[in-house]
């Protein structure tokens, strides 16, 4: 294929997790740009992060954990999250000599000569002898779908396009989800929206004392046994529970979580419950999570019946080339940290390259 650039790994994404697995291919001894490749679509350093609202400071941040190698220190918990870890990816790649390609969209990847992968992007193509998949979710919010929801005549808008709590003043919001971003954002829309209403589709578990290792390997292990099926995967956070803190414990108090069943359709000003309760509404905020963004990998057929990938450690069942970092159960930045080593691991064995210590 004319223009088609050789090496022997190709990383896509540089979050947490593809800088986690950049850093370990060059503590192995590749090279960056002759024996692999960081490509990222997002304009400037600092992955999903870069995205988040203003609003969500650094102190606010629940578990970032350090990328190897080095820490993240003297981090200003007033200033925005998005800022911070912005500029502390920026100084790693630097650090490391990682050299990401950005911006660069990766359309798909196929199967190519040789045993090699082709992966097409806006930037050419790459043959490669081994994939990182590290895209996360960010780029795949999901919407759910009720009926009447195209009548509403407010505003319909996911987490992925939250603005922050000012632009909600003197509204009335409905916020749908039970996870952590729902209730973050009802925290700082109630004390600017004139009312807000929380529904979930199932009740809320809230989590008291700490979240120790043991519980933490319990909730991985759940999401584990879900890709091994092939189902699609949970976030680890979906089986933790929210934690109990000071903030919540008020916002409980206050009657801001104050959690309803969820409605059964969306009319032209609000939502409808069967029972004939009805709340009226300007906005309807999807705090609804987000979903893997894989589907540039479909060519390579790695879905099973379940609609997930089947995994086996951090490399898909069906094809031991093609590794997912940051999906499932290393979806976390602890997590994504070990599986980007352990798919390096692999990955020297795939090549029979000789282990380096790392």
């Amino acid at each position: 294929m004319n223009n088609t650039r050789e090496v022997e790994v190709v990383v896509i994404g540089a979050g947490q997790a593809g800088l986690a697995g950049a850093y370990h291919l060059r503590r192995s001894g590749f090279e960056p740009d002759r024996d692999f490749v960081v490509l990222d679509h997002s304009p400037g350093p600092g992955g999903a992060w870069q995205f988040r609202w203003p609003s969500l400071t650094y102190g606010k941040v629940h578990g970032m954990h350090a990328l190897p190698g080095m820490e993240l220190t003297d981090a200003d918990p007033a200033r925005p999250s998005a800022e911070v870890i912005s500029d502390y990816f920026d100084r790693y790649e630097k650090a490391f000599d990682l050299r990401v390609r950005r911006p660069v969209d990766v359309r798909a990847v196929r199967e190519g000569p040789g045993g090699r992968l082709l992966v097409e992007t806006s930037q050419g193509v790459w043959s490669t002898r081994a994939l990182i998949n590290a895209t996360g979710t960010w780029d795949r919010p999901f919407w759910p779908r009720y009926p009447g929801q195209e009548t509403f005549r407010g505003r319909q808008l996911h987490t992925a396009q939250y603005p922050g709590p000012e632009e909600f003043a003197g509204q009335r919001v409905v916020v749908v989800g039970g996870g952590a971003s729902g209730t973050q954002h009802l925290l700082e829309i109630a004390s600017y929206a004139a009312a807000t209403t929380w529904v979930t589709r199932r009740p809320p578990v809230f989590r008291e004392g700490p979240f120790d290792e043991d519980a933490g390997r319990a909730a991985v292990a759940l999401v584990e046994e879900r890709v091994r099926q092939g189902l699609p995967p949970m976030s680890v956070v979906s089986v933790t529970g929210l934690p109990l803190n000071d903030a919540v414990r008020q916002g409980i108090e206050d009657g801001v979580l104050d959690r309803q069943p969820m409605f059964d359709r969306v009319t032209p000003t609000g939502v409808d419950w069967q029972d004939g309760r009805h709340v009226d509404a300007d906005v309807i905020l999807w705090a609804t999570g987000f979903r893997a963004a894989i589907d540039h990998l479909a060519p390579l057929r790695l879905r099973a019946p379940g609609g997930g990938i089947r995994m086996e450690g951090t490399h898909a069942a069906a094809d031991p080339r093609v590794h997912l970092v940051g999906y499932g159960p290393s979806a976390s930045t602890i997590g994504a940290n070990r599986a980007g080593r352990a798919a390096v691991r692999d990955i020297r064995r795939l090549l029979a390259r000789e282990p380096v210590a790392a």
